[in-house]
């Protein structure tokens, strides 16, 4: 382990200027902060707040959200707590701005090499790290066992393919894993995997995204909507991905006869996409309307497409019927539990192994409806529009799952407790007086 770690950090030290050459080129392309580019390689934007502080790293925008419950509930355990939260890109740094609550802090995470995981640690000297699902980046762990931070995996999943991955380098990927005391697995298969390559004290609490608050919604721009769309039929595809816009198409191209008024809302999974999305929707010739350009679907409009960030909330409140994105496609699906939390009947293609978890539960008691393919879409979203004991029977299935598991959040406190208080994140009641 130790010659492929020392390998590793070596190769990367002298990756500096390919690293921050291929960050210019991104920053270029839109897909980094040039206000904030500082941050990717550990130069703090902010000095660090006196007291205890937690840093938790999430990817992107479906982790992050999926650990603001748990944000919460750290900052109520301890009133001079700090959270120090790092994601990796822009759409999640604008999310987070936005959702994050007093004494949380944004950052980006640090690119992989030596020197910016030892900037970024110096400056932070974080009491406790909790790594959220499983990114893996060497130099950054290596650097907190160095310092011996205590730090915990958190709703840690690992996918058949990564475990194959991995397991041909055992010793490399146990020495990782070997970082964080505690790993809380989100299925015992994720666990069982953990166990495989090595990772210490190893436990199955559930996952996180049921305890995870459902998406907000702004109440004047809700009403304003269920006024635009009052009287009419209306199924959303959620967080598409290219390739399902014209799913969605085929869908409303099938449907529009036999529902009169129908509309179609699609919200893509990147909002810089809208134009493209409505530009090839209307070649087919659909009425198109976009949200990025201030309107409303008028009564002429066949799709909306909802092409701004951090939205998702107003349209799982409007729409009955949501078809998840990145299911249809070979990306793995979107989470599937917000729409559910929010009485809306799921559905969704094969493509869903990023949630497998959650769908097996969703599906086991018929609160969601797995599809093998686009044919199917058109069919089953005239079935649950125009059914409504079916699409109550729907929903009501996935709200037994969605109430059975809220309490997750619960769990992975109870677990973490031993380090939040070597950490000096106290529960109010157990503080010393002053």
């Amino acid at each position: 382990m130790r010659m492929l770690q020392s390998l590793y950090r070596g190769l990367t030290s002298i990756a500096g200027p390919a690293v921050r050459l291929y960050l210019h080129r991104r920053r270029a392309a839109g897909k980094e902060d040039p206000q904030r580019q500082g941050e990717r390689l550990g130069h703090a934007s902010r000095p660090r707040p006196d007291g205890p502080l937690v840093w938790l790293h999430a990817a992107s925008v479906g982790e992050a959200n999926s650990i603001l419950v748990l944000v919460d509930r750290l900052l109520e355990r301890a009133p001079d707590l700090t959270v120090l939260l790092t994601t990796g890109t822009v759409t999640s740094a604008a999310l987070m701005g936005r959702r994050l609550p007093e004494r949380a802090i944004h950052q980006y995470v640090p690119v992989d090499l030596p020197d910016a995981a030892a900037r970024f640690l110096d400056h932070w000297r974080p009491d406790l790290v909790l790594w959220i699902e499983s990114e893996i980046w060497p130099n950054l762990l290596g650097a907190i066992r160095a310092r011996r931070i205590p730090a915990a995996l958190v709703n840690a999943r690992i996918s058949a393919r990564s475990f194959a991955r991995w397991r041909r380098a055992p010793g490399f990927i146990g020495g990782l894993l070997g970082t964080f005391r505690i790993a809380l697995a989100q299925t015992d298969g994720d666990a069982e995997r953990l166990r495989a390559l090595g990772a210490g004290t190893v436990s199955c609490v559930g996952n996180l995204k049921f305890s995870a608050a459902p998406p907000p919604a702004d109440p004047a721009q809700l009403d304003a909507l269920r006024g635009a769309v009052a009287g009419r039929p209306l199924w959303l595809l959620s967080s598409s991905h290219p390739g399902e816009d014209e799913v969605a198409a085929a869908v409303h191209e099938a449907l529009a006869a036999d529902l009169p008024g129908l509309l179609t809302v699609v919200v893509p999974r990147h909002p810089h996409r809208g134009p493209d999305i409505a530009q090839a929707l209307r070649a087919r010739g659909l009425a198109v309307a976009r949200r990025a350009e201030g309107a409303l679907p008028g009564p002429q409009d066949a799709v909306y497409v909802a092409d701004t960030m951090g939205e998702l909330g107003l349209f799982y409140r409007l729409a009955p019927v949501v078809c998840m994105g990145g299911s249809f496609v070979n990306h793995g699906g979107q989470n599937p539990v917000e729409p559910a939390q929010l009485g809306c009947a799921v559905l969704y293609g094969p493509h869903m192994w990023n949630f497998a978890e959650i769908t097996d539960r969703l599906e086991a008691a018929g609160g969601a409806m797995p599809l093998p393919d686009p044919a199917d879409l058109a069919p089953n979203v005239r079935r649950l529009l125009t059914d409504e004991a079916e699409r109550a029977r729907v929903v009501a299935g996935a709200a037994t799952v969605t109430e059975h598991n809220r309490r997750v959040v619960d769990r992975v406190l109870d677990v973490l407790a031993p380090l939040l208080d070597e950490a000096g994140v106290r529960r109010r009641a157990d503080r010393p007086a002053a």
